[in-house]
Order: C-alpha cells, then structure tokens, then sequence
C-alpha cells in the first residue's frame, strides 16, 4: 500500500497511517505493510532516467520511514516496506541507498523495459508487439528475482495490465521460466487484487503462473495496492481464493526481512 491521504496526495505522517489502519481493522486485517513507490523520494533521483519518475521524486525518504516507524513503535500493526523499480546496472547503488533503513520487506516490480512503460499506453505492448513486449518484460523480472535486492515480486505479470497477449504457448513457457527463477531465487510473489480495477480486470498474477509458483514451493504475499485509506484490503477475498485455488494454504508476513508463514485468511 502507497501511504495517502483520502484524496491520492503524498502524506508521510503518523496519522496518514492510523487512517490506514483503522480500515483495515474494520475489514478484519489484522496487520497491513506500508511500500511507497521507491521514485517518491528525493534520496533516490539518480537512479533515474525517465521524466515520469524525475518529477515525482520530491519527498523525503526520511519522513516517510520515521512515520511508518514510530506507528511501529507506538504499537501499531503495520510493517515498514518499500516497492523499488528494478533498474538494470543500478543494483549496486539500490543496495547502498536502501541498506541504512530498517525495512520489514522490499517489493520489486517493473514497469518500464528497455525505456518502454509498461501499465501506460501507448506502452510496452503498443511499441513491440505482444509477442515481445511480453518476452523482455518476464526477462526483466527473472533478472529483478535474481537481482537479491527484493524479498517479493509485485503485480508479477504487469504486462498483461492492458492491450493484447502473446499466444497461449508463448504465454506458458514464460510462466514457467518466470517460476523456475523465481524459486531458484527463494523469494515470494505476490496475490494481488489491484488488477480487477485496471483495464485487465484481473487477479495479478494469472493462476497458471501462481500454479507454477505453487508448484515449486514459492511463498506469497498479498496485496490489495491500496493508494487510498479507503482502499485498504479492497477485494482481498478475490486474492485469497486465487491463492487457495493454486494450492497455498499459507501467506508469509516479514519482521526485519526475516520470514514467517501465517495461516491464509
């Protein structure tokens, strides 16, 4: 979830998070995690090279740590996370960049390759066709698995957000390249229910690619990608019974990036 206040705008405060967790109290959560989209923060500027990212990177990386940190401390059920854009030939300074603070868990994701977005259109798809668009982005998020940098892949399949697919064979060997890798990794992916309300109006990610996770012992996380207090956990029932149905029984839940599992909700 992207730390707001009820009108989308950037809000790294105390009560930001206490609005948070009020609804999620009501909806029977009993424990949410904070992963503020990492091109937010004015610490990380140049690591960038697209203008989309350039002129939103105007926070301090700082406030939005000692926010989610002192809710921690005040009890609160809520973890410290962060959703880092993998970049190619950045990892290094990522890691250098991020290693002072102290994350519960880091969520990779892509969204753009090769200079192309991915969830914008004219995008990825638009540009390279589906064939191809679909083979560099599931390339890219092999080599975001095998980077070490992340704990969990986000949105795993973002290509399918909008525009057309490769064919179902395509589709299915990238679905089990994506897992191999993904498991030899040893890290999660992530159920999440945010794709119902893209163009897609799907779950992300689509059950074989889960089924094939699932199959290799892949943990997984959830998420609703709330960016709003009032949509915290929105649809989250529809995520949990996509996990169900690949097989998952559990969920996993960090504490200083050390992993446990907890009974599936």
């Amino acid at each position: 979830m992207h730390l707001r206040d009820s009108e989308e705008r950037i809000d790294h405060s105390l009560g930001a998070v206490e609005r948070f967790v009020e609804v999620a109290a009501e909806r029977g959560v009993d424990e949410i995690g904070f992963t503020e989209h990492v091109y937010y923060f004015e610490q990380t500027r140049g690591l960038w090279d697209r203008e989309y990212m350039l002129e939103r990177c105007v926070h301090d990386l700082d406030r939005y740590v000692g926010a989610v940190s002192e809710a921690k401390g005040r009890g609160l059920p809520v973890k410290l996370g962060l959703e880092v854009d993998y970049v190619v030939g950045r990892e290094r300074e990522l890691v250098d960049l991020l290693a002072p603070y102290p994350w519960d868990y880091l969520l990779g994701s892509v969204h753009y390759v090769d200079g192309f977005p991915v969830d914008q259109e004219p995008g990825l798809v638009e540009k390279l066709g589906p064939h191809e668009a679909w083979r560099r982005y599931f390339v890219w998020l092999r080599n975001a698995a095998r980077s070490g940098l992340f704990d969990s892949l986000a949105h795993p399949d973002l290509a399918k957000h909008h525009g057309p697919r490769p064919d179902t064979e395509t589709v299915r060997w990238l679905h089990e390249e994506t897992a191999d890798a993904i498991e030899a990794a040893g890290i999660c992916i992530e159920v999440s229910s945010a794709g119902l309300h893209k163009p897609v109006g799907e779950l992300y990610p689509d059950p074989p690619l889960l089924e094939a996770c699932h199959a290799r012992g892949v943990p997984i996380t959830l998420a609703s990608d709330a960016h709003v207090p009032q949509n915290v956990a929105r649809d989250l029932d529809h995520a949990v019974a996509l996990a169900r149905g690949a097989g998952y029984e559990t969920v996993t839940v960090f504490d200083r990036r050390e992993r446990r599992q907890e009974p599936l909700g």
